[in-house]
């Protein structure tokens, strides 16, 4: 059961997280790179000050010794996630949400798969076919905003993905999902802070930086919630699951954001959408019945 909440809290977290970028990065309210690195740095603050707080009120008198010490995370993760964070914003410039999203969580599955065969873990055939089925239902699902993609778009949005699904896979061996995603935060920052060095110095980037008040609170929610919080959760939920379980689940993260839309803004709930998320579903259940507990 509590596997079973922290994937759903995660899978929410990471819905609200798309919906949170698509309003920061239209209509100009903040530049792809800012809201990169502000969602890097608030993520950082945001899990450093749980980090610190968890510490202070723990009675192992050795941990109050330094607050840094309760600080892990790896430079591999770290950069995985800047390459995703940074490939994700970018990306969506050029990319409509549906089209972004096929890419996306297409490159996840790619990835985790050809890991799984690489490392001598095929995939069962209940497995293939509930990815099957809950791949199907993604595509049916955002088939009808799709857009022939731009080559730029395409590949910095695959790159974004298996970025992700790197560190996803990653985080199945960590055994402090809080102290190893606030390490991989504050790790990410220097090649965030190298990007924008580069982009200030560099006379074609006019645009950077630019963000308006809105689109900085936007960018702030995004990185201290949705990806701080979020990802920890993820990383405490990774460990009760396997890569293939934590891939296929992940395809449910548009359906949550359009459900979210039918919830909150009074959207129509079309048949479609009920077909396919009954397929996403559906697909998931013979992914992982008998696993989540």
């Amino acid at each position: 059961m509590n596997t079973l909440f922290f994937t759903l809290f995660a899978l929410i977290a990471f819905a609200a997280n798309s919906v949170l970028a698509r309003l920061a990065l239209t209509n100009d309210n903040i530049d792809a790179f800012s809201f990169t690195l502000v969602r890097l740095v608030s993520g950082a603050v945001m899990l450093f000050l749980l980090l610190t707080i968890r510490t202070l009120f723990n009675s192992d008198a050795a941990a109050h010794s330094s607050y840094l010490k309760p600080i892990k995370g790896n430079w591999a993760s770290a950069l995985m996630l800047f390459i995703y964070a940074a490939g994700f914003s970018i990306a969506y410039l050029s990319l409509d949400t549906g089209t972004g999203a096929l890419i996306l969580f297409g490159a996840v599955q790619i990835t985790i798969i050809i890991t799984n065969l690489f490392i001598g873990k095929p995939l069962s055939k209940q497995e293939w076919l509930g990815m099957s089925l809950a791949f199907m239902g993604f595509v049916l699902l955002v088939l009808p905003n799709l857009s022939t993609p731009s080559i730029k778009g395409f590949m910095l949005m695959a790159v974004a993905g298996i970025a992700w699904a790197g560190y996803t896979l990653k985080g199945r061996s960590c055994d402090d999902p809080l102290a190893d995603t606030t390490g991989n935060f504050i790790k990410s920052l220097p090649f965030g802070v190298a990007l924008c060095l580069y982009l200030v110095f560099n006379s074609h980037s006019s645009s950077f930086p630019s963000f308006t008040s809105y689109g900085l609170i936007l960018a702030i929610t995004s990185g201290a919630v949705t990806s701080g919080l979020g990802y920890a959760i993820w990383y405490v939920a990774l460990r009760s699951l396997t890569s293939t379980q934590a891939g296929i689940l992940q395809l449910s993260v548009p359906a949550i954001a359009a459900l979210g839309g039918v919830v909150f803004l009074s959207e129509t709930m079309s048949l479609t959408f009920i077909i396919a998320s009954t397929m996403i579903l559906g697909g998931i259940f013979l992914t992982t019945f008998n696993s989540i507990k």
